[in-house]
């Protein structure tokens, strides 16, 4: 398997590990998080989303 790929997968399933941990950790404050960003306008969670992908390159151009 390229390279490439074998840090894509892993990349990925780091995703998976740091997305499971809160709701297995504290699933109560994830309910109360989830319904918090349920009330929330499309335009917010656009930037949040935005900001979030830009910090994400931005990150991954200091570690590599």
């Amino acid at each position: 398997m390229d390279v490439i790929w074998t840090d894509l997968l892993a990349a990925i399933a780091l995703v998976l590990v740091i997305e499971g941990m809160v709701p297995f950790l504290n699933p109560q404050s994830l309910r109360k998080m989830l319904e918090t960003v349920s009330q929330l306008d499309d335009r917010t969670l656009r930037i949040v989303g935005l900001v979030s992908m830009i910090f994400g390159v931005v990150l991954l151009t200091i570690v590599r």
